[in-house]
């Protein structure tokens, strides 16, 4: 009965239409990532990316193939293909050092946004670029600083905070 009133009232298609524009600014430009500030002194570092696994690591057939308390590095074993560049699209400038690398390297290299539109420059570019929604990647390679590019050297990953 209360939603027979909402929707002869109008209230329910005004809900469904604010729902779905929340949802859709949420997709265009997704909440930036906290704690990042545009690079002021160039910085290069080294990450180990081995862990420790927990418990055993196991193929769907049931064959081990890491034994729970092994250090294991990725690294060791799937090449990382291409450079990670992490970017602030609401800064013109982060964005013009982007599309620089980006075309520099052409596919060898994944654009991602941690603040801004990124559908935007998807469609812009013609290309994809990607969200850091969380702040999940940034966090793991520990970065502070965008523009960053982060590729792999030998069984590290080298992260380089790039001046703009």
């Amino acid at each position: 009965a209360l939603l027979k009133r909402k929707e002869a009232s109008g209230e329910l298609a005004r809900l469904q239409k604010e729902a779905i524009d929340r949802s859709l600014k949420s997709i265009h430009s997704p909440t930036p990532v906290e704690g990042l500030v545009r690079t002021a002194k160039p910085r290069t570092y080294y990450l180990d990316p081995s862990f420790t696994a927990n418990a055993d690591v196991v193929m769907p057939d049931g064959t081990r193939v890491v034994k729970a308390g092994t250090t294991v590095n990725p690294l060791d074993y799937v090449a990382m293909s291409t450079y990670l560049l992490f970017f602030d699209a609401r800064d013109p400038r982060q964005v013009a050092k982007a599309k620089t690398l980006v075309d520099r390297y052409k596919d060898g290299v994944r654009a991602v946004a941690v603040g801004g539109s990124w559908l935007e420059l998807s469609r812009q570019w013609k290309q994809q670029v990607y969200f850091d929604q969380g702040g999940r990647l940034t966090a793991r390679f520990g970065i502070r600083q965008v523009p960053a590019l982060v590729s792999q050297q030998g069984r590290s990953l080298r992260v380089d905070e790039l001046e703009v």
